[in-house]
């Protein structure tokens, strides 16, 4: 069942559980999500970084579709990331439900003024809209944030909401994008989200999820995290294990005998995703 944003995380906040949204960059990336999902019975939000589709080519949009429209379980088919109105506008034509703008490193003004942009053309066709408050840290990552965190004002992120009508909102409270040097402890600002919290009515979103103290991140959905941005835990898991794979067998060329491994590593992580965010069996939930 193919689902928007808006409507995929209602039932999530109103029954306490959280959507991971898993990044994808390869087909057996989407094989081995789509298949622990539908066994687990659980929504699940795929997600593509303007780098990822700029890979795998705007035809790999109509794959995820296809899988999203022949399951049992809701599917989010969503745009990580966009930082343009041709990247949105792409998305949206390749048939992505849900698109993100992160005008975050912009002036407040110019990103209220792009995110409006973007609601208006977007909600016209059903299409939800999450945007980004604050700029979280990059541990490394190609998927963008600041060497220091701006932390989300509350203030400044209820004055936003209401001004451009989003439907999620992405906020700063400690999370960086890529896997955490050795020595780096996060630490999530839980009073900040609290008081976030109690400014809004929509959903928000948690970038940079893993390596996040599993503790933290349960707890922040008891105060309106209803999305959960996991990439670098899912591609460490399962490009560590093709290396593996292929240092320990160098005559190995076939897909079917590299890839079978490391989708088991990757399906592992995503189980134990959805667990975390109680999200397992929650598809039932849905009509």
């Amino acid at each position: 069942m193919l689902y928007n944003m808006k409507n995929l995380l209602k039932v999530a906040n109103e029954h306490h559980f959280a959507v991971p949204a898993f990044n994808i960059c390869s087909f057996d990336m989407l094989k081995s999500i789509m298949e622990k999902a539908e066994e687990l019975n659980s929504p699940v939000i795929l997600e593509i970084h303007p780098d990822e589709i700029q890979y795998l080519g705007d035809n790999f949009v109509s794959v995820v579709r296809a899988y999203a429209l022949n399951s049992k379980i809701p599917v989010v088919i969503h745009l990580d990331h966009g930082g343009s109105l041709y990247d949105v506008t792409r998305a949206i034509k390749n048939g992505y439900t849900s698109v993100m703008i992160d005008a975050s490193t912009k002036p407040f003004e110019e990103n209220i003024e792009l995110t409006k942009k973007i609601v208006e053309l977007a909600h016209n066709i059903d299409v939800s809209v999450e945007a980004e408050l604050g700029t979280i840290g990059n541990n490394g990552s190609s998927e963008g944030g600041t060497d220091e965190i701006i932390y989300t004002d509350p203030d400044q992120a209820e004055y936003f909401v209401n001004e451009t009508n989003i439907d999620t909102l992405a906020v700063a409270i400690g999370t960086s994008h890529g896997l955490y040097p050795k020595g780096k402890k996060p630490k999530l600002n839980i009073e900040l989200l609290k008081e976030i919290n109690n400014r809004l009515s929509i959903p928000i979103v948690l970038h940079g999820g893993s390596g996040n103290p599993d503790e933290e991140v349960k707890e922040s959905i008891l105060y309106g995290v209803g999305k959960v941005n996991l990439s670098s835990d899912l591609k460490s898991a399962f490009f560590n294990e093709v290396r593996n794979t292929l240092s320990n067998n160098k005559d190995l060329y076939e897909p079917n005998e590299i890839y079978p491994i490391a989708n088991k590593k990757l399906k592992e992580v995503v189980e134990y995703k959805l667990n975390l965010l109680n999200t397992t069996g929650k598809a039932k939930l849905y009509k």
